[in-house]
């Protein structure tokens, strides 16, 4: 089944882009290919010039954890480990040691004095806000956001949506997220709606 069609989307580093439209228009599986988590079945995806299309599982694995960072409506958080375990999991994989990077996010999050409390112990707020820090802990150039404020209330849902604009212009992050809320989608540069799997301005 095809679930997008002729989509031609460039986006410039530092910029800030919302996807909107119906369910199951294509909105998810259009990050999901952005982000490598899905192969097109045509087309290519280019990062930085790179062809993504031409590297093998391991390549994409590493691309994935070195310059894309993701936001899901669930935080996904380990409910076992504290919040700077949690923040600090993207880099087991690269074994470099980013806890003073960590501590500097979480403080600029506002989570400066939660670092050992445990997902459980938090807000939907607080959790999504864990799950940010995670994306950024190593770096990326590119952070892709589905539905991130979806499963949170109005006032935590607006306070998140401040802090992804925030960081788009004080970090020169390309930012591209999907997204039900027209409220987010304005504030982002651009808005793009998907209908029937085609993209449009």
């Amino acid at each position: 089944m095809q679930v997008l069609r002729n989509v031609d989307l460039e986006v410039r580093r530092g910029e800030s882009i919302a996807i909107v439209g119906p369910s199951g228009s294509g909105k998810s599986t259009l990050l999901n290919i952005i982000g490598t988590l899905d192969r097109p079945s045509a087309g290519q995806v280019f990062l930085d010039g790179k062809d993504l299309s031409q590297l093998d599982d391991a390549q994409l694995a590493q691309v994935r954890n070195l310059q894309i960072g993701f936001i899901f409506q669930s935080h996904h958080l380990l409910p076992h480990c504290n919040v700077l375990e949690n923040v600090l999991v993207p880099t087991l994989v690269t074994k470099n040691d980013r806890t003073g990077r960590a501590h500097k996010l979480l403080e600029r999050v506002g989570l400066a004095r939660r670092l050992t409390h445990r997902p459980g112990q938090l807000s939907g707020g607080e959790r999504q806000r864990v799950a940010v820090v995670r994306a950024l802990i190593n770096e990326p150039k590119l952070l892709l956001a589905d539905e991130p404020t979806g499963s949170l209330d109005r006032a935590s849902a607006a306070e998140l949506g401040q802090l992804l604009v925030e960081l788009n212009l004080e970090q020169g992050l390309t930012l591209i997220l999907v997204t039900h809320a027209l409220d987010l989608a304005q504030r982002m540069g651009r808005r793009f709606e998907i209908r029937r799997g085609e993209l449009a301005p």
